[in-house]
């Protein structure tokens, strides 16, 4: 065992009380890592307390122990641990009013090692992945509830193991956790193909605005538009999986309105020899080679033509 391995098993094995966080407007690996911490922490004996800032989406909240988590944190604790968040202002409100987390347990590639412990390896598919790999180093059992939370994670993050970064470890490790009895039809249904008819129409508004020029292809969605759809969310309702899969594009971006002065923008590279998270780090954002985002002030035409103008001199660039 490693001496930061060793580290964290002595931290959780010390600690009476842990809160984990991780980030805003969590995906299906966020909530997977942090439940699945959680609950393991939780058998352990300890008094854990898990904070998404946003909440757990309507879309996940079928996972095991997500009736649990708050909002935002409330309390003492002898332990801090964020999991799946590349920066501290990417936690939101959960922590307001706490110190710099202990541990931070991350896969992005422009993760900053922003905990005193930081466990961040970028070539994981996700952090469901490291925690699979690592949780029983450090002591803890990977029960049937954990093991579909670690599963939904893996698969989220890979988009069904569909993803170029995709290993050989992963699907053993996906094979692993079904051994243990989870429902994996169940969990890629829920996860990646189900869809509200609220999120539906909201798709239609973004797809009406699909463009392509220059090797990029986008599509942008408004607040009207989301008001008028009735989804409850402000992201994309994954609408990017379905740009991202249009013929004859290098990079394709989402569009996302959060006010009139703020826009969320994700990338996806298609090309392997792109790192489209460099140009998410131009504008205060990460995330991966293939795929990054980031929330960008200005209003959406502003946003658009600056996003657009980088992208464009990225894909110029020799390779």
């Amino acid at each position: 065992m490693t001496e930061l391995h060793a580290e964290i098993k002595s931290r959780f094995q010390t600690a009476g009380r842990i809160l984990i966080v991780s980030h805003v407007r969590p995906d299906g690996d966020a909530i997977g890592s942090t439940l699945a911490l959680g609950l393991a922490l939780a058998d352990a004996g300890k008094e854990v307390q898990m904070a998404l800032a946003d909440g757990v989406p309507a879309g996940f909240k079928h996972l095991p122990g997500s009736d649990k988590i708050v909002k935002k944190a409330e309390g003492q604790f002898d332990l801090i641990v964020t999991v799946d968040c590349s920066d501290l202002k990417r936690v939101g409100e959960a922590l307001d009013g706490y110190a710099h987390p202990d541990i931070v347990i991350d896969h992005h590639l422009t993760t900053e090692p922003f905990g005193t412990l930081n466990l961040i390896e970028p070539e994981a598919v996700a952090t469901a992945s490291l925690l699979t790999r690592y949780m029983p180093l450090w002591g803890l059992t990977i029960t049937v509830p954990i093991a579909a939370n670690l599963l939904t994670g893996l698969v989220t993050d890979t988009l069904g193991f569909r993803t170029a970064n995709t290993t050989p470890e992963a699907l053993r490790q996906a094979a692993d956790l079904l051994e243990l009895g989870v429902d994996m039809s169940s969990l890629y249904f829920r996860s990646l193909v189900r869809r509200t008819f609220a999120g539906a129409k909201y798709w239609g508004a973004g797809l009406s605005s699909l463009q392509r020029t220059d090797g990029i292809v986008w599509a942008t969605l408004t607040m009207a538009e989301r008001k008028a759809s009735g989804y409850t969310g402000n992201d994309d309702a994954d609408l990017i999986s379905v740009v991202s899969s249009i013929d004859e594009a290098d990079i394709a971006i989402m569009f996302v309105e959060q006010n009139p002065q703020k826009t969320k923008v994700s990338w996806r590279g298609l090309k392997a020899h792109l790192d489209v998270s460099q140009i998410a780090r131009q504008f205060g954002g990460g995330g991966h080679k293939a795929a990054s985002g980031a929330e960008i002030n200005g209003s959406l035409a502003e946003v658009q033509e600056k996003v657009l103008a980088a992208t464009r001199k990225a894909l110029n660039q020799p390779h």
